[in-house]
């Protein structure tokens, strides 16, 4: 049994502006699987998957030699306990470094992107940025063995069915002569390539673009990965030669009400309400687009598009999807985003979270549980809280909200166990 001990900081005192006089929590996340323990469920796994049709020869050969590998289980568990700010992962995500090698990246495989471009009706400028962000174009593809990522992650449990699922893929691809085990590799979660493929994705939509008989999207030539990318957004929609979100200047007063991913209006429609281009100028084209405020009221404002869709299959984070549809914006000679973010907030610890949700919930507002992550509930708790504080309803996770609510609430119990 492995124990790991993680220090977070929570700010349940400290005004929201500073974290000087935050509180330190200590974690204790338990692994209690090891070599052993995993042994015996790939012996349990045999038999399902020879059910589903793989082989006894190539479950035999594929899984003799899978390692439990603990920091896999460590990095799984860890995933809702710390996040970025949207502006911090942008400026790392759409650096001038990026930016730079990805408009290299698009002259030197300016010959296959053209036939790419061609064949599925995508931007290269789309594909080349989430092979930017999904491995620095072809720099960082991962190292780790994907079978015992995937074998770790579906013994241990936590998310077990779906692990077994793609490893069952996995097996297929090896099974199909694509590639050999000790050549898939990729992330700790058993994501493949240069773009960063799921078994179950790359059964569905790679492509053998190169036409040598196999779909390798590991190798050091890209070919197969960026035409198996497209073909991906191709399939969730992508519309060539539009864009995925337009930002746009907001009138004073405008009902924040009004935002959210669901809120689809023709352009002549947030026109009519007051909007213009980012530079103050009509809005041009008849999209029909949504209102998105990432950062909430004090950032940017963005009508997103069919295409953010799009990239939104590929990663459900809008933190993700606005770095790629960005990136490759900057990649076609696009400018930078012109409003500033509200960078004078730090991001919401874990348990800050929890915390918020806690106190909605006293509110009276249903957030779905107490689970950290700001989905549609708990983003239509905040709005109708924001409506009661005098807040703009944005639906935006703030320190100041949740100060704003300490204030208003006082003391509340503590829902961690072992918490103040």
């Amino acid at each position: 049994m492995r124990k790991l001990l993680f220090l977070v900081l929570v700010g349940l005192c400290a005004p929201w502006a500073a974290a000087a006089q935050d509180d330190v929590r200590r974690i204790e996340v338990v692994i209690e699987g090891n070599q052993a323990g995993l042994d015996a469920w790939v012996a349990g796994f045999r038999s399902r998957a020879l059910a589903l049709g793989i082989s006894s020869a190539t479950f035999d050969a594929a899984l003799a030699g899978v390692t439990f590998l603990p920091d896999v289980v460590e990095r799984d568990r860890r995933q809702d306990e710390f996040t970025r700010t949207i502006w911090d992962y942008m400026d790392r995500a759409v650096s001038d470094d990026r930016i730079a090698f990805g408009r290299k990246a698009l002259k030197q495989q300016a010959a296959v992107l053209d036939r790419i471009e061609a064949t599925y009706g995508v931007d290269r400028e789309a594909v080349v940025a989430i092979w930017g962000l999904e491995s620095s174009y072809g720099a960082v593809r991962g190292d780790t063995p994907t079978l015992s990522a995937l074998a770790t992650l579906a013994y241990d449990g936590r998310r077990g069915a779906f692990f077994e699922a793609e490893l069952v893929e996995a097996l297929r691809i090896l099974q199909s002569g694509d590639t050999t085990a000790d050549r898939m590799k990729g992330s700790w979660a058993g994501a493949m390539g240069h773009t960063q493929f799921m078994p179950s994705s790359y059964q569905r939509l790679a492509v053998d673009f190169d036409g040598d008989g196999r779909r390798d999207i590991w190798g050091d030539d890209p070919a197969d990965a960026l035409a198996s990318t497209a073909a991906y957004l191709a399939r969730a929609g992508w519309k060539k030669g539009r864009p995925f979100a337009t930002e746009v200047r907001l009138p004073g007063g405008f009902d924040y009400l009004l935002a959210g991913p669901r809120t689809a209006r023709p352009m002549a429609h947030w026109a009519a309400l007051g909007l213009t281009d980012a530079g103050g100028g009509p809005l041009q084209g008849d999209d029909w687009g949504a209102l998105l405020l990432p950062a909430g009221a004090g950032g940017p404002a963005f009508l997103i598009f069919d295409n953010f869709a799009a990239i939104e299959t590929y990663n459900l984070a809008d933190s993700y999807v606005f770095a790629v549809g960005h990136l490759a914006d900057r990649l076609a000679d696009g400018g930078p985003i012109v409003a500033g973010w509200p960078r004078q907030l730090r991001a919401m610890t874990y348990f800050e979270r929890i915390e918020l949700q806690r106190r909605l919930s006293i509110a009276g507002h249903d957030t779905g549980g107490l689970d950290a992550k700001m989905g549609p509930r708990t983003q239509a708790a905040i709005r109708a809280v924001q409506g009661e504080l005098g807040l703009p309803p944005d639906g935006y996770p703030s320190l100041p909200l949740l100060q704003a609510m300490r204030d208003w609430q006082g003391r509340v119990p503590d829902p961690i166990p072992g918490g103040r």
